[in-house]
């Protein structure tokens, strides 16, 4: 079992940046497929970035890619999801991730056996 802990989401201007880190605990982080979720009001909880124990290889859903970057530090036990160009419907709760996936890709809540507790990415018009 993995614990996580968010940090970095504030309020920001449209056109800013924002970087999140998720702190990780346990063994099993660096063998992990880990990922960013985000949650709106009154909305699913949807995928935002995947990243491989290696951080080779990763994957983004359509509407970040290019803007957002998904990386991670096995040495730190830390992911990070650096935001760029924030738009106000990126405006959500943002959840760290770790997949039981040995695949990266897209990932559904399903695939993840541990979640942090999330940190609240407001972009303001």
């Amino acid at each position: 079992q993995v614990q996580l802990v968010e940090s970095g989401g504030g309020l920001v201007q449209a056109g800013g940046s924002l970087r999140l880190s998720c702190a990780a605990s346990g063994r099993t982080f660096s063998s992990s497929v880990m990922g960013w979720f985000r949650q709106a009001p009154g909305k699913e909880r949807e995928f935002v970035a995947s990243i491989s124990w290696t951080g080779g290889s990763t994957y983004y859903r359509v509407s970040v890619k290019g803007r957002f970057t998904i990386s991670r530090d096995n040495a730190k036990n830390t992911l990070y999801l650096q935001m760029n160009s924030l738009k106000p419907e990126d405006t959500a709760v943002y959840y760290c991730a770790a997949s039981g996936r040995t695949m990266v890709g897209p990932l559904a809540p399903t695939n993840i056996g541990s979640w942090g507790q999330g940190t609240q990415v407001t972009v303001s018009s």
